[in-house]
């Protein structure tokens, strides 16, 4: 703890949006995918979530499934509803034996439901008819909901960007760095891209563990165009908070960096913003980035090889840093 003194003559963040108690927070501020690691409580289930963002953050093949689900539960529910009324009540159902009965049942419902209608089957009485055009016109609404929901997943503007797993404190210029790399893996095209870095560290102030935030200041902050991979480097020297750490401090000391990209995308014309972050446990010490791009054959474009994002050797740090630490 007595190195941690050092950040009480540092100039520290409040504006972060996360409390400073160590003791009224619990893990780390963001998960991996940028979200807030926070639990809402207090309010019932059903006003804690929104649908609409749920439908449309939620990943594809699970979304799909979801709809899938769905559209066989409703269906199962008619075919229950026009096999308890009687299949008599069906025109041109080829009775047979109960399992047959109810999936003829069944796919009268998926044809009513989606509108479709072969004619083969027609529903006879007040009780049936009046079902199936209850299910007819949940049948269009469900469609228009779906549509809706395939559009905004399809429009909703996203940043496409990659980090890599871990961060790295690697040599750089004589001396030390921390780094960790971005790159875009869609045919997008982002520009004006800027980052700002958040280091959140537990230190102890007046007898009681507080959270301490430190923007780190970076050699290059802000890009013309993202196109390529992106190294964000912050210089470890005498006025960063990480000044002095050594490898057993960071698999120690609780501290968490927080990214945040916000950048522009032409085909969207609107800005997209990203986040991550990395807990002491995802920092490398001693590494470096292992190079992910080269020239074509021809010369005439350049290879970006997205699997080798995460790609670090490890290397040996300056002895400049090693005596600083020392010091």
């Amino acid at each position: 703890m007595a190195m941690l003194k050092k950040f009480r003559n540092l100039k520290s963040v409040e504006n972060t949006g996360f409390g400073t108690n160590s003791n009224n927070t619990g893990g780390r501020f963001l998960n991996k995918d940028g979200k807030p690691n926070a639990i809402k409580r207090g309010v019932a289930l059903a006003d804690r979530y929104s649908w609409y963002h749920t439908m449309l953050q939620m990943p594809r093949g699970k979304f799909l499934l979801l709809l899938l689900c769905i559209y066989i539960f409703i269906n199962l529910l008619f075919a229950g509803i026009y096999y308890l009324i009687g299949i008599d009540h069906l025109a041109g159902v080829n009775t047979g034996s109960s399992w047959k009965n109810f999936t003829e049942v069944f796919f009268f419902s998926a044809q009513t439901f989606t509108t479709v209608g072969y004619g083969r089957i027609s529903p006879v009485g007040f009780m049936a008819s009046a079902v199936s055009t209850f299910e007819a016109f949940l049948g269009l609404l469900s469609f228009a909901i779906a549509t809706g929901l395939f559009y905004g997943r399809f429009a909703r503007p996203q940043i496409h960007l990659r980090f890599s797993k871990n961060a790295l404190i690697s040599p750089y210029k004589g001396e030390t760095a921390l780094m960790f790399r971005m790159s875009p893996f869609k045919n997008n095209s982002l520009s004006e891209a800027e980052v700002q870095l958040t280091l959140a560290i537990s230190t102890e102030e007046n007898g009681k563990v507080v959270d301490k935030f430190f923007n780190l200041p970076l050699e290059i902050a802000k890009i013309n165009i993202l196109a390529m991979s992106w190294t964000i480097v912050h210089h470890i020297n005498e006025k960063s908070p990480l000044y002095g750490f050594t490898k057993e401090d960071f698999a120690n000391t609780d501290l968490e960096l927080m990214a945040f990209i916000k950048a522009f995308d032409d085909v969207y014309s609107n800005s997209v913003i990203g986040r991550t972050s990395y807990h002491a446990s995802e920092i490398v010490y001693g590494a470096k980035f292992r190079l992910m791009y080269h020239p074509s054959e021809d010369k005439r474009s350049t290879i970006l090889d997205l699997d080798k994002l995460n790609v670090f050797d490890h290397v040996p740090l300056p002895a400049s840093e090693a005596a600083a630490i020392a010091n």
